[in-house]
């Protein structure tokens, strides 16, 4: 229990450092509110925003139309929505993405709810900002298909559209804008006030049973889970080869693609475990079907490879053990902002 109280406590210190060194701009992210009421910022900083975006309502209010709009694709199917569904906590619930026509991606759809505190974005890494991740999927084969100067065309003749570019960005519509305004709109999309939150940061000491305590407690010390997810949004923004899909015949190799490094190989981004139990399936690939799978993966050190990170090995959990992580695991599922599909402008 000591332990513990060192953790909320540490939290605290680290919430406090960042609310002194963030813009101020940043603040207004503590006037979202989720559907039951309770605000999702508990637990976490304000979201950094970059100089060059800063958030604001008309900005936001466009880049949630983009975002759920589907003639941002070649054929007029899919949206950004279309993947990261607010009913499934911004993810899909499949193994791999599905595009235009059916194509299927290589990588599981992951959530985009705190995707504003990420350093990077995508599995690998290979964009630096959510200004620069928006135009990837609109322009991708796989995904959304599109030609830019083709969707901007079609927003650009719509009357409501050219207004609201004008009033977001005192300009036309531009790619620019267009990543600008959708960057702008994730960046909302921020979840906190899990039941972790509320026992570590509102002193609701019995917001977390017994069971979920221990799993605490196993997840910092004997499972060394906190290696690599740490800090509030439980990830450590870096890449680690897990092994996963490394025994393929032609495993994909994640970070390697954009580095070159060898190191690199079959490394991907760790990802958050905020709101976890609602995002199955699991890793890149989607290969784990559940938490319990996951648990079992790393139970067994992962599957090994020339490159594989030196942090993951057996851990031989008890049966006790593993639902005790599970618990804890589970215990992250917080609030986020109900975000139903808006009237599109026609």
């Amino acid at each position: 229990m000591l332990s513990l109280h060192r953790q909320s406590a540490t939290c605290l210190i680290v919430l406090l450092l960042l609310a002194l060194v963030l813009p101020p701009e940043a603040v207004h992210q503590q006037g979202i509110r989720s559907g039951k009421g309770r605000s999702p910022m508990l637990g976490l900083p304000p979201v950094p925003m970059p100089v060059g975006n800063p958030m604001s309502a008309q900005a936001r209010e466009l880049g949630k139309l983009l975002f759920f709009d589907k003639r941002l694709s070649k054929d007029n199917t899919i949206a950004c929505a279309s993947c990261h569904m607010p009913d499934k906590a911004f993810s899909d619930g499949r193994v791999v993405a599905v595009g235009i026509g059916g194509r299927k991606g290589s990588r599981n759809v992951p959530s985009i709810l705190n995707a504003g505190y990420n350093l990077s974005q995508f599995w690998d890494g290979r964009a630096k900002t959510l200004e620069e991740q928006a135009l990837g999927p609109i322009t991708n084969p796989l995904e959304m298909g599109a030609r830019l100067e083709v969707v901007i065309a079609r927003l650009a003749a719509i009357q409501e559209y050219r207004d609201r570019f004008k009033a977001a960005f005192g300009g036309s519509v531009s790619a620019r804008n267009i990543a600008k305004a959708i960057a702008n709109f994730e960046r909302s999309l921020v979840s906190g006030a899990s039941a972790f939150d509320r026992h570590s940061h509102a002193f609701e000491l019995d917001a977390l049973s017994e069971q979920a305590r221990l799993g605490l407690e196993i997840f910092h010390h004997r499972g060394r889970c906190a290696f690599c997810h740490i800090g509030p949004t439980f990830t450590d923004n870096a890449f680690h080869n897990l092994g996963v899909g490394m025994d393929d015949k032609d495993p994909d190799l994640g970070r390697f693609v954009v580095t070159g490094r060898k190191r690199d190989r079959g490394a991907f981004k760790t990802p958050s475990l905020r709101n976890v139990s609602l995002t199955a399936p699991y890793m890149h690939d989607g290969s784990l079907r559940s938490l319990e799978e996951v648990v079992d993966f790393y139970d067994k050190g992962g599957i090994k490879n020339e490159t594989q990170d030196a942090r993951i090995f057996p851990r031989q959990f008890s049966k006790e053990e593993k639902e005790a992580l599970l618990a804890f695991l589970r215990s992250l599922t917080g609030e986020y902002p109900r975000i139903l599909p808006p009237k599109l402008p026609r």
